[in-house]
């Protein structure tokens, strides 16, 4: 197999870790827990998503669009940036685990101390993505995912979540110091600037806008479906979509390593040809996989979501729909996001919004099946939409980044 080719197994084979990571934190927290304790756990949780998620759309998503001569400097002012803002608001957090009474604010306190930890470790993987050494963020993640089981597997049964909070978080220490110790040789000798990610027009302002505007109106869906729908809607809605958690991890890997690797085609055309054919690939999977889903028999969808089988498999039809746009529609956003950055806020803004309008709408008309359905056609207008911006560069486009990737220093 050639180098790109081990790279690109590399890269998502490493999301998959990362995935798995998050996935086994909530299953094993869930057990050790009692309902209450797992409460305040999940809400800890969640907040550490958003964060996570805003660090990846500030610091993340514009680094693996720096060029090549920059990146060793640019990777260590991420990472600086990055512990420096995680200590600010971790302290925050302290702050704020201290006023809330009992267990709740305990359990926000060991976030607040643990918080620069799991997001520099999270962030290094986007050094490696702009550096092209995705199987050192693999080493790295793989380490993160062995020491988080091992830690939580140990806590006692009914361990508070203050309690598991610090195991979690202090469990990021080992894949950290292995991290950094694999990106020295690029960093080295090079000067940490922070200034750029504190100017106004900082391209991690618009990702950051983005990220929003995506989750918060996917927030904005469940609550719409948690008034007009029942309880078995939503969970029907939510088990189809776990059930396509495997390919999450496939348009995560093209978002998180994509761009570098198309930063070496050029201009528009080569670009293109490349996002293009990886969009009909990623929708073909899409659309076997939930083939391979909607002929599972019955015994063996009901041992994966339970009583909710029943609900959610009369869903599959639209949700595999859903799924097989969004390859078209992530790839058609990856040749902007090479391209032409700032041309994808628009998009995600018009389009996020118009999902939730139709999810609510198809639900209003055809019940659950219309919800289902309603998010298909959002995500194919959304796809529709981005490779009619994509015809519409101009034939010089070229990609961001088009200098080799440095070697690491001696």
């Amino acid at each position: 197999m050639s180098r790109r080719g081990l790279a690109a197994v590399a890269s998502v084979l490493d999301q998959a870790a990362s995935s798995a990571t998050n996935i086994l934190v909530l299953v094993l927290a869930a057990r050790l827990s009692s309902a209450s304790g797992f409460a305040d756990f999940s809400m800890v949780y969640v907040t550490f998503s958003v964060l996570l998620g805003l660090n990846m759309a500030y610091v993340g998503q514009s680094l693996v669009l720096e060029k090549g001569g920059r990146l060793g400097a640019a990777c260590r002012s991420a990472v600086g940036f990055t512990a420096a803002a995680s200590a600010a608001v971790g302290a925050l957090l302290v702050v704020v685990g201290l006023v809330l009474p009992g267990a709740t604010g305990t359990a926000f306190l060991a976030l607040g101390l643990v918080l620069p930890l799991v997001l520099l470790q999270d962030g290094l993987r986007y050094c490696f993505s702009a550096l092209r050494a995705p199987e050192r963020a693999l080493a790295a993640d793989a380490l993160r995912l062995a020491c988080v089981v091992a830690a939580l597997a140990v806590q006692p049964e009914g361990a508070s979540a203050g309690r598991l909070v610090l195991a979690w978080g202090l469990s990021a220490l080992p894949a950290l110091g292995v991290g950094l110790w694999l990106l020295r040789p690029y960093v080295r000798g090079s000067r940490a600037d922070l200034r750029p990610y504190l100017r106004r027009g900082h391209l991690g302002q618009r990702f950051v806008v983005e990220f929003a505007v995506g989750n918060g109106s996917s927030q904005l869906a469940v609550l719409g479906l948690g008034v007009f729908a029942t309880p078995l809607a939503v969970g029907a809605l939510r088990g189809a979509t776990t059930l396509f958690g495997p390919l999450n991890v496939l348009f995560n890997s093209a978002n998180a390593f994509g761009p570098p690797v198309l930063g070496r085609l050029g201009g528009k055309r080569a670009t293109v040809r490349a996002t293009a054919a990886l969009g009909l690939v990623l929708a073909a999977v899409g659309a076997g996989w939930a083939t391979v889903l909607y002929l599972l028999p019955e015994r063996l969808g009901r041992e994966l979501l339970g009583d909710t089988w029943g609900a959610a498999s009369a869903l599959l039809p639209a949700t595999g729909a859903q799924y097989a746009v969004m390859g078209l529609g992530t790839c058609a956003l990856l040749t902007l996001r090479v391209l032409a950055p700032k041309a994808t806020l628009s998009l995600q803004v018009v389009f996020s919004l118009l999902s939730v309008g139709l999810l609510l709408g198809g639900y209003a008309v055809w019940g659950v099946a219309g919800a289902a359905w309603g998010l298909a056609a959002g995500s194919a207008l959304k796809a529709l939409a981005a490779w009619w911006r994509v015809t519409r560069l101009p034939a010089g486009a070229a990609s961001r980044d088009t200098e080799p990737v440095p070697a690491p220093a001696a």
